[in-house]
């Protein structure tokens, strides 16, 4: 798996993670889904992604395109 879909599928994860924890938890997960799609948005504008980051250390490969890994 590349680097790019590895973060787009834990992305994903976590919001469908955040979205059944404030369902069936407690309202004030939302704030998770918030900060996820907002780390997503920067991610997209700036090229810095601490989850990218942490996943390159685990080993997990870049892609081409690693829009995720610029710095």
């Amino acid at each position: 798996m590349t680097l790019d879909r590895a973060v787009q599928a834990f992305g994903g994860a976590m919001v469908l993670l955040s979205l059944a924890l404030t369902r069936f938890v407690h309202p004030g997960f939302f704030w998770l889904t918030a900060f996820v799609g907002a780390n997503l948005l920067q991610s997209a504008f700036t090229g810095f992604c601490p989850a990218a980051m942490v996943m390159k250390k685990l080993g997990i490969g870049r892609g081409d395109g690693a829009s995720c890994d610029r710095r």
